[in-house]
């Protein structure tokens, strides 16, 4: 039996993760009043036919809420188990959310929205603080985020709460504003001034043949990866749950691209930590020609 708590911040995602851990086969109820959460938890793991199940819970419960301590730590004294899935997202991405569906926040009011939020987050403290799982879905597409669910609940894969986003970008479009972590390739061959290669990008075997001459991005490489290497643990110790690694070249298309594409291929493999990789630059000089 596995029973899982889904909770997080109004907007984050929570009612979409319900829906797919439904589709999964988990018996799956929101908003149930917290005075029977205990009951409900007993209920499944008496029934021989309920397997998985998954209960949203988060701020229409009111008052109550922090009386889910007591259930808590009853079902840990009995050994009963359980696992918390908490879905997060950036006050920015929240209230870009929210005004995009014109919804009003369960605790805003007539207040404005990021008072509501920064209200949500202190009642909810609590439940980050026990979860077993954090899920920043900032910049989760729908389907990253099933693919992290089945990760986790269907898998059943080692998670440790990072995602890691490999992003190629033109310094002359600018520095992504949510880097974490900007890298500068601009030292290696520039495949834009061989006019065979200046339309094609770092996708490209050409390409990253032509970037790769003489070794030296495979040295950066190995010393970048490295590197990262030694600095994510410390990430996941102090609990940061994205992290932006941003690879800039000139204009975003050739050398940036290329790394971008060998530094993922690098972690790829790799099933403890969340991961996708985004090319934002790779088109913008064909946009500007056709503006």
């Amino acid at each position: 039996m596995r029973l899982v708590i889904v909770t997080g911040m109004s907007g984050a995602g929570k009612t979409t993760a319900l829906k797919m851990l439904e589709d999964a086969g988990f018996y799956c109820v929101d908003n149930l009043p917290i005075p029977l959460v205990g009951k409900f938890g007993e209920l499944t793991q008496g029934s021989g036919e309920i397997h998985n199940a998954a209960l949203g819970i988060d701020v229409r419960s009111g008052e109550e809420l922090s009386q889910l301590e007591d259930t808590f730590r009853e079902w840990e004294a009995g050994k009963f188990p359980f696992e918390i899935l908490f879905l997060d997202a950036s006050d920015a991405i929240l209230i870009k959310r929210y005004k995009e569906s014109r919804r009003s926040h369960p605790l805003a009011g007539r207040d404005r929205l990021d008072r509501g939020i920064a209200r949500e987050r202190t009642k909810l403290a609590f439940l980050k603080k026990r979860a077993d799982y954090i899920l920043d879905t900032s910049k989760l597409l729908t389907r990253e985020l099933k693919g992290e669910l089945d990760r986790i609940f269907l898998n059943r894969e080692g998670y440790s709460n990072l995602f890691v986003t490999i992003l190629s970008f033109g310094f002359k479009y600018g520095i992504p504003s949510d880097a974490d972590l900007v890298f500068d390739v601009r030292f290696l061959p520039n495949p834009y001034y061989n006019e065979d290669l200046r339309g094609h990008t770092g996708n490209e075997p050409c390409v990253q043949e032509f970037v790769k001459q003489g070794g030296t991005a495979q040295i950066f490489l190995e010393k970048l990866h490295e590197m990262i290497d030694f600095l994510l643990p410390y990430y996941v110790q102090e609990g940061k749950n994205q992290l932006v690694i941003a690879i800039g070249c000139t204009g975003g298309k050739h050398r940036s691209v290329t790394i971008a594409n060998l530094l993922y291929g690098c972690y790829a493999p790799r099933r403890d930590i969340g991961l996708k990789i985004e090319h934002r630059d790779i088109e913008n000089d064909r946009r500007v020609k056709q503006e």
